[in-house]
């Protein structure tokens, strides 16, 4: 799969507390009309090391993506065309939700 360029609307912006209490360390949102394995339009983790403000939008390219092995949904990592992240800096960005579950990251050459 080639990276592929994304919008992604945000709807939990950096600083976003869910209802079980998790703060959300980056920005995360969805991409319109594209539905993920739990019926609801594809959700998405947005990194950056520069981005550091809530966001309402934001359009990058797909690097990653999370599979959970007990879940029924991936998660895609969207980040913007000019930086990098190892799998290892990817993990440690979205610890904070995947901590819950059974997940592995697979790069997007």
């Amino acid at each position: 799969m080639k990276k592929l360029k994304l919008k992604v609307t945000v709807d939990r912006p950096i600083g976003y507390t869910d209802k079980f209490g998790n703060v959300y360390p980056l920005n995360y949102g969805f991409v319109e009309g594209v539905i993920g394995g739990d019926g609801e339009e594809q959700d998405v983790y947005i990194l950056s090391r520069e981005i550091s403000e809530p966001l309402e939008t934001f359009e990058g390219e797909l690097i990653a993506i999370i599979t959970r092995k007990d879940d029924v949904e991936e998660k895609w990592i969207v980040a913007p065309p000019t930086e990098h992240f190892s799998v290892e800096e990817m993990k440690g960005k979205v610890h904070f939700i995947e901590q819950y579950f059974d997940s592995e990251i697979e790069l997007i050459e």
